[in-house]
């Protein structure tokens, strides 16, 4: 199981860049680039809240499940 995160995407459709988004809920831009690039482990709820808030979206807008690849056994 993966947990996709699509911010890049979002991103794009509101015509706003990381680092803004980064000043305007208040984390560091790199904080923000590891979730965005996939490479987070956790988020807390209070940010996924200030990404919905100031980007306008749902968090199933941000997050996607992707089942894991069968193994062919």
């Amino acid at each position: 199981m993966a947990i996709v995160v699509n911010l890049d995407l979002e991103l794009v459709r509101r015509g706003m860049t990381l680092t803004e988004l980064a000043e305007r809920i208040g984390i560091t831009p790199v904080n923000l680039s590891i979730l965005k690039n996939n490479r987070a482990r956790a988020v807390r709820f209070s940010t996924l809240d200030a990404i919905c808030r100031e980007l306008g979206c749902q968090p199933a807008d941000l997050l996607a499940h992707v089942p894991d690849e069968p193994t062919g056994t």
